[in-house]
């Protein structure tokens, strides 16, 4: 089989090989030795390269293939079933790493060429304008919060948790859990607030696992308010309600 060869500049012999591999379309992983042999020794002869750096790394990988193409070539020794170790083996090894940092390379370049075409703004946002606070009447965004909207809320909760049941697979049986401890709940989500300055009611009911962890989540959030520890905010009719902590947060 003849091949043209034109010769480009391969990126050591670990290039040439799978250039060669990709050309003929060949399985890396049932690498005809003789053919890729003699493809790789014409193309080492026809090089012009005055580096000799440059030229050992193919000389030296040529003498490798001429190795593995004697070891193919010879007879075996030993039971026919026996299984010996392919002499293509650690090549293939060594190709499949070069390809993956290759084309890691490739898209590492890409994403540089990107990012060569972004240009970031910088802020020119007077003081006064960023560091505005609007007033936010409280007593106001209060008025219509009550006990009745969060018992809706809740219920809406609890009506999605029974809509995730698997009707088959909740046949199964249960998994009997400990009981949960509303001291515990009240203290867990107290201090998410400090950590997260707010959190969306409905968020921290779907966060739970079972009917009896979203009840407990739901008389926490009571006792909170009960003891002054929280506020519940909602801007607008039928918005979701936010719940805060009163007094000094982790944000602030």
């Amino acid at each position: 089989m003849e091949l043209e060869y034109k010769l480009d500049a391969f990126n050591g012999p670990l290039d040439l090989l799978l250039n060669l591999i990709d050309t003929n379309k060949i399985n890396i992983y049932d690498i005809p030795i003789v053919e890729i042999t003699e493809q790789y020794l014409v193309y080492v002869k026809n090089m012009h390269e005055q580096d000799m750096d440059i030229m050992s790394e193919f000389l030296v990988m040529a003498s490798t293939l001429v190795s593995i193409k004697a070891k193919m070539l010879l007879p075996r020794i030993g039971k026919p079933d026996e299984e010996e170790e392919d002499p293509r083996a650690e090549l293939v090894e060594r190709l499949l790493e070069y390809k993956k940092y290759k084309y890691a390379s490739f898209e590492l370049a890409k994403g540089q060429l990107d990012a060569e075409r972004l240009i970031f703004k910088p802020s020119t946002i007077p003081d006064e304008v960023k560091n505005y606070v609007e007033e936010v009447n409280v007593e106001e965004i209060l008025a219509d919060v009550n006990l009745a909207k969060l018992y809706d809320i809740f219920t809406s909760i609890v009506r999605k948790q029974n809509d995730k049941i698997d009707p088959i697979r909740s046949k199964f049986g249960k998994i009997k859990r400990e009981e949960i401890s509303l001291e515990e709940k009240v203290n867990y989500i107290y201090s998410m607030l400090l950590e997260l300055n707010e959190i969306r009611f409905s968020h921290l009911l779907e966060e739970q696992s079972s009917k009896l962890e979203i009840i407990v989540t739901f008389l926490a959030v009571l006792e909170l308010m009960k003891i002054g520890k929280i506020i519940v905010v909602q801007e607008n009719i039928f918005d979701d309600i936010t719940i805060r902590p009163i007094g000094e947060s982790a944000n602030g």
